[in-house]
């Protein structure tokens, strides 16, 4: 059985004194792939930035690899091979290559070389303008340079939070095909969206509303339940 990479539960978070996460828990396992799926405001991204040591959480714990790192500094997380991926993707001030330098700061100048020049592979579009300013880029290439950025650090687990935001639905599948292709290099990935099309992605499946999980199971157990298909399935 494959072994546990990432373990949350019982998490609970507030901004101030309004409370977002009620008990909240998932788990990814090694190389495999976790969809949480959610509305906007479900609290998707406050359950991200508490897995990355962002946000504190004022209840419950995480563990990666077998670790507590509930109160683990953020780098320290990154460090251990968890890297976030936000909706804004990079630096829009910064080169593409800048970009992805930063992404790799904590890999060493061999590795991150021979990492650049395999994402340069896969983003070609990204090669040619390697000079260029991230701002420049239309939105699906900052997409790409997201998911670039974030893979220059080699994680063993990649968290993304909203990957389809702002992108044409030919972007979107652009972005599924290249994690696919990651994932079957052995990356677990862990993808926050409300965009099902994710789903074909995902070995497991969470649903979170009102900041408490909901269903979890896998796709076809997803489809199977009526009340969870009229929910989610209608979500574009």
């Amino acid at each position: 059985m494959t072994a546990e990479l990432l373990e949350a539960q019982g998490l609970e978070a507030a901004y101030g004194r309004v409370q977002v996460l009620w008990g909240a828990g998932l788990s990814v396992r090694e190389r495999e792939t976790v969809v949480l799926l959610g509305a906007n405001g479900a609290g998707k991204t406050t359950l991200l930035k508490v897995l990355m040591g962002l946000i504190a959480a004022s209840a419950g714990e995480v563990r990666f690899q077998g670790q507590d790192i509930t109160r683990l500094r953020t780098d320290r997380r990154v460090r251990l091979g968890i890297v976030y991926m936000s909706e804004t993707s990079g630096f829009p001030g910064l080169t593409i290559a800048e970009n992805i330098r930063i992404g790799g700061q904590f890999v060493g100048a061999a590795e991150l070389r021979r990492r650049t020049a395999e994402l340069y592979t896969v983003f070609p579009a990204l090669a040619e303008r390697r000079r260029a300013l991230a701002s420049s880029l239309s939105g699906g290439q900052r997409k790409m340079l997201g998911v670039a950025k974030a893979l220059a650090a080699g994680p063993k687990l990649l968290v993304m939070d909203e990957p389809s935001a702002g992108l044409s639905p030919l972007f979107v599948k652009e972005v599924i095909h290249v994690l696919a292709r990651f994932r079957e290099q052995g990356l677990s990935l862990l993808i926050a969206e409300q965009n099902v099309k994710f789903l074909e992605l995902a070995d497991r499946v969470y649903t979170l509303d009102g900041g408490r999980i909901g269903f979890a199971g896998t796709v076809p157990q997803m489809r199977a339940d009526d009340a969870i298909r009229r929910a989610y399935f209608g979500l574009k």
